[in-house]
């Protein structure tokens, strides 16, 4: 079993209040939504089925977490949201930073993105 990890988080803090007006925000103004990883993962239904199959079949685990989460969690990093780590032996280094996160514009090129960057860290 692998102790890589890839984490991925989003612009968006949990709840279900929270939950509710990210929601709406994406329906009623989905221009000026501030998480893409969101955006790009998740249509008005729930995280989009080839997504979901994508993360399932990574030879790592992935792990989903708001950004109040993973302040709680890890609170000596200081970073932008939305953002993605790998973690190894308890460590996080950068997978994609927020300004690229934000910068994808479709669901393939995140899923292109995101098997290249494991393709490389395999080495």
């Amino acid at each position: 079993m692998s102790s890589r990890k890839l984490i991925f988080v989003y612009n968006a803090d949990s709840g279900v209040v929270n939950t509710l007006k990210d929601y709406a925000h994406k329906v009623v103004k989905p221009s000026t939504y501030e998480c893409n990883l969101c955006g790009l993962t998740y249509g008005n239904l729930g995280m989009r089925r080839e997504w979901k199959g994508f993360i399932d079949g990574l030879p790592v685990p992935a792990e989903f977490l708001h950004k109040d989460e993973f302040v709680s969690r890890y609170p000596d990093i200081e970073t932008g949201y939305p953002v993605a780590f790998m973690r190894e032996k308890g460590e996080l280094s950068p997978f994609i930073d927020p300004e690229e996160m934000n910068s994808i514009g479709n669901l393939d090129a995140l899923i292109a993105l995101v098997k290249k960057r494991l393709d490389q860290s395999q080495g």
